[in-house]
């Protein structure tokens, strides 16, 4: 077998971070693992080593594993520009753009590509866990299924099924995914694990016993609640709105930094900010209306897919016009991708939104052209003075720039992004990764907005502590996972006589 599918009653069950955690188990037991997810919806993304671009969870999941990002860990990609149509990304490259129902005509192709995709890392490594998308009991969505049990019975995978225990009903879940499913579907699923318990799991013993004796099938563990965990969210609806992000801990000066990230509709990247989080003093929060950046010293711009619909969203929601008051008063704004395009004098686009030309906030003195080639790289250079890397998705481009200098000067020289005063941009992600940077950033903040008894932390390593992260997920999968009943999933596959649950529609 050497494949097992993670499948989840709900989006944002703990998928990703159960596969990250099997992964994570797996790898330290010396076995070579790859992650896999077969169709992948998410504005958070990342550029592999071979130019192409993946969903962000399965870059975190090849971390796991010891891995590079690979294009062949998520070979497709949906990225949402609005509520009724995306961008299709196959094997790493922008495929053209789909609404829900004319997707539907291109998934038999697309399977063909995805179980392909599979077996070529099933031959290559010892095991491969592939995360589904969604939930598996989408019965309206079945017949074209390429991510869930359409996967698994194309590959012939074992599957679990991951439920959310904090949003409450998770038996009926567990029972309810199972039983929607057909007989042929339900031979596949192997178990259950229930995630983001709190309490004492004593008391879950009856329902757990009860579960077993209705659907055959074991729950093969409970894992806990783990207040560290938050790092990588694979869902940007994962951020509560107005929410403070990760777990600031108490400043090294005297002061904290307050950081106000706009929630913007059609977000992308929203990771950018946690490598700030991650920063004892600094306190990142996600914001959705004017208020919020009142009291805020920094304001974040984050990415965006839909760069031109965010800033009207701005605009009638009056961020915009507090963003601009923030800047006037001399306070620090810092834009990232589509954010930095929002802060530029005027965007041309007739690609993203077909609007052409439109006015940007008018704080940095550029303009930006969308061009139909997307822009997929990793590039390195220098900026605040220390070396930095990171990576850029995106189909703005700067047209024109003005007497503007660069945030980061290339390694072959070139100017990227711009400063102005308290005001700066950049395209490139993942620069916050960056130590030496991150802490020249924020002192650059922290003295643009009075706030002097601010000190970084000298040192926060921010690898370190995703690396630590991931330890963790494997920590919770060896210690609360039947890691027995898993390897017999891998080796052997689904026990054959599991009884089929049935409803009152069969």
């Amino acid at each position: 077998m050497n494949a097992l599918l993670v499948a989840g009653t709900t989006s944002d069950a703990g998928k990703s971070v159960v596969t990250a955690g099997i992964c994570r188990w797996l790898a330290r037991s010396g076995a070579r693992v790859a992650p896999f997810k077969a169709q992948n919806m998410s504005n958070n993304s990342v550029v592999t080593a071979d130019g192409g671009e993946i969903g962000r969870a399965q870059a975190v999941q090849a971390a796991a594993c010891g891995l590079e990002p690979s294009v062949r860990f998520n070979p497709v990609l949906l990225k949402p520009g609005s509520d009724r149509s995306s961008q299709v990304v196959v094997l790493g490259r922008v495929s053209g753009e789909v609404t829900a129902m004319s997707y539907r005509a291109r998934k038999a192709a697309l399977l063909d590509t995805v179980v392909s995709t599979l077996e070529e890392l099933r031959a290559e490594f010892d095991h491969v866990i592939c995360e589904g998308a969604g939930s598996p009991a989408e019965i309206n969505l079945r017949a074209n299924d390429i991510a869930n049990m359409g996967l698994a019975q194309a590959a012939g995978l074992p599957a679990l099924v991951v439920g959310d225990i904090d949003r409450g009903g998770v038996f009926a879940q567990l029972f309810g995914t199972l039983a929607l499913l057909d007989a042929a579907d339900q031979a596949l699923i192997g178990g259950f694990v229930i995630n983001k318990f709190r309490g004492d799991p004593a008391l879950l013993e009856p329902g757990l016993d009860q579960l077993r004796a209705l659907t055959g099938r074991p729950v093969h563990g409970v894992l806990p609640w783990a207040e560290d965990l938050w790092l990588d969210a694979e869902d940007s609806l994962s951020y509560a709105a107005d929410g403070v992000v990760g777990r600031p801990a108490p400043p090294r000066g005297e002061q904290w930094l307050r950081v106000a990230v706009p929630r913007l509709p059609r977000i992308s990247n929203a990771t950018d900010v946690e490598a700030l989080a991650a920063e004892p003093g600094v306190s990142v929060r996600f914001v959705t209306e004017p208020s919020r950046l009142a009291d805020a010293d920094l304001v974040v711009l984050p990415g965006s897919k839909s760069t031109v619909a965010d800033l009207a969203w701005l605009r009638s929601s009056g961020l915009a016009d507090a963003i601009l008051a923030h800047a006037r008063a001399g306070l620090p704004v810092a834009g990232i991708c589509g954010g930095f395009q929002m802060l530029t004098r005027r965007i041309h686009d007739e690609v993203e939104s077909g609007s052409g030309a439109v006015d940007g906030l008018g704080l940095l003195d550029v303009e930006i052209e969308f061009e139909i080639r997307k822009t997929l790289a990793r590039p390195s250079g220098n900026a605040f003075g220390e070396p930095v890397s990171g990576y850029e998705i995106h189909h703005g481009a700067p047209r024109r720039r003005g007497d503007l200098e660069p945030l980061v000067t290339t390694s072959d020289g070139q100017p990227e992004g711009g400063i102005a005063e308290s005001v700066l941009g950049t395209h490139w992600h993942g620069l916050f990764e960056n130590d030496a940077f991150r802490r020249a950033f924020l002192r650059w903040a922290a003295r643009r907005s009075g706030r002097d008894g601010f000190e970084p932390a000298d040192d926060t390593v921010f690898a370190d502590i995703r690396a630590g992260q991931l330890d963790l997920l494997g920590d919770l999968v060896e210690k609360h996972l039947d890691t027995d009943a898993l390897r017999r999933l891998l080796d052997g596959g689904v026990p054959a006589g599991l009884p089929t649950v049935r409803h009152g529609l069969n």
